[in-house]
């Protein structure tokens, strides 16, 4: 029975670290005791967080620039500003170097995604021209 309740006590540490923002925020509005100051800086990093994977391929102007402002501010290690991104994680006791290696990390994969992407349909538009496919012709000859 002992060992049943170590088990479940400890369950939560063998869980993958992978977690969609929504429940990652979620878990963070739940702990402790809902201050107003608490819940103001969940948000603060909430919107940033969301700005930033929303706005990754925006092509509009303030769209790009709400996503440039959110990379801005989860990049900088300034701590002169109290809402600053090392501030907020610090209270929110995150580690803000793990926090932003996930996010970039992210970005990366995200970029790479739509490179792949962008890659695939200018292959198939080129091999459907007619010039293309007189090389290809004349290439299996």
């Amino acid at each position: 029975m002992r060992d049943c309740i170590v088990n479940d006590t400890f369950s939560h540490l063998l869980q993958p670290d992978t977690l969609l923002p929504s429940q990652y925020f979620a878990i963070l509005k739940r702990k402790g005791a809902h201050e107003p100051e608490r819940r103001l800086v969940v948000a603060v990093l909430e919107d940033a967080v969301d700005c930033f994977q929303k706005h990754i391929h925006a092509r509009d102007e303030k769209a790009r620039q709400l996503f440039v402002d959110a990379e801005e501010w989860i990049s900088s290690e300034d701590r002169s500003w109290p809402f600053s991104f090392e501030n907020v994680c610090d209270l929110l006791q995150i580690n803000p170097q793990y926090l932003r290696r996930g996010l970039m990390a992210w970005k990366d994969r995200q970029l790479n995604e739509l490179q792949r992407e962008k890659v695939v349909p200018l292959k198939l538009a080129v091999s459907s021209t007619p010039a293309a496919e007189s090389l290809q012709q004349a290439n299996a000859r």
